[in-house]
């Protein structure tokens, strides 16, 4: 602060980035922490650029635990935390012939409002997502629905439907590679991603990735129950699941999507470090000159030897 009277330097936009990163590093803060958080953030978001205000926002979106006063400065909703998931004996039984419902568009999914993920903010939000608890991650996921995110595009109906029936047999048979490949394929994800998606034990990831897919519920129960013995067998998994699928928001599924996929990016980009024109010379070690050896005195004179002796 000091530095920038001086100089007049508005360095007001970098240090609300690093206080947000800083304060979502963390999953639990004290009461002390929160309201210095609050006061600071609450002072430095009416005074920053758009550009600025618009990435807090993206990060604190998916923030399981930002302050309310914070969600509504920044014109984010919290009321989707505080709805409890309703259990599975209190839901209506659904109609004999339900009314066919049309999907949106991409269009109508995306709000008038969009921020695209750089490489190391999905590559954030995709570690996040993976080391949070369950009821972090459910929290993490309606809020998804409302983050100004850019949500990757819909799956091909024909592919979709394709991948569903594939995805479906190989649960059956408790294939779990053929079926990691097959949802990767579909999804366009990398085989790492996919991976950590079919594997996790909690079963978000793969609820989420159904979602993206478009798969019907009924289905989607029923990969639970043959997929993996560890799932199948315990009813309030299946159950929990069950209910986070027909609750979750097709968007959130599709901005993770985005993030799953734009992680990776992140991964290359630091894996492979562009090269200058002059790396290689800038690398080489300086080499001493070496002198050039000095001829002798006779050393350019041919000696033959012929009929009539020796000849120069």
């Amino acid at each position: 602060m000091t530095l920038s009277r001086r100089e007049g330097v508005d360095i007001k936009p970098t240090l609300l980035r690093v206080l947000t990163d800083l304060y979502v590093q963390t999953s639990k803060h004290t009461a002390d922490e929160e309201r210095q958080f609050i006061e600071l953030t609450s002072r430095l978001i009416d005074e920053v650029d758009d550009a600025t205000r618009d990435a807090v926002r993206a990060r604190l979106a998916v923030y399981p635990t930002t302050p309310a006063g914070i969600l509504k400065k920044l014109g984010l909703r919290s009321d989707r935390l505080d709805r409890p998931i309703p259990r599975a004996e209190e839901r209506a039984c659904p109609p004999a012939e339900p009314a066919p419902v049309k999907l949106p568009t991409n269009k109508q999914m995306q709000p008038a409002s969009t921020l695209s993920m750089q490489p190391a903010d999905a590559a954030e939000i995709s570690d996040m997502f993976f080391a949070a608890s369950g009821s972090d991650r459910v929290s993490i996921l309606h809020r998804l629905a409302d983050a100004p995110l850019k949500a990757s595009p819909r799956i091909p109906e024909a592919r979709a439907v394709r991948a569903i029936e594939t995805l479906e047999m190989a649960a059956f048979a408790e294939d779990v590679e053929n079926f990691t490949l097959e949802l990767g394929e579909a999804l366009i994800l990398p085989a790492r991603i996919a991976v950590q998606v079919v594997d996790d034990p909690g079963g978000e990831p793969l609820t989420c990735a159904a979602k993206a897919l478009g798969m019907p519920s009924s289905v989607f129960q029923r990969v639970l129950l043959f997929l993996k013995p560890e799932i199948g067998t315990s009813v309030r998994i299946v159950y929990r699941l069950s209910r986070l699928y027909d609750d979750l928001n097709e968007r959130s599924a599709f901005v993770m999507l985005a993030a799953w996929r734009g992680s990776v990016l992140a991964m290359a980009r630091a894996k492979y470090r562009p090269a200058l024109y002059d790396d290689e010379r800038a690398r080489a070690r300086p080499s001493l000159a070496q002198p050039r050896p000095t001829p002798q005195p006779d050393s350019g004179t041919i000696i033959r030897i012929g009929e009539h002796g020796l000849r120069r």
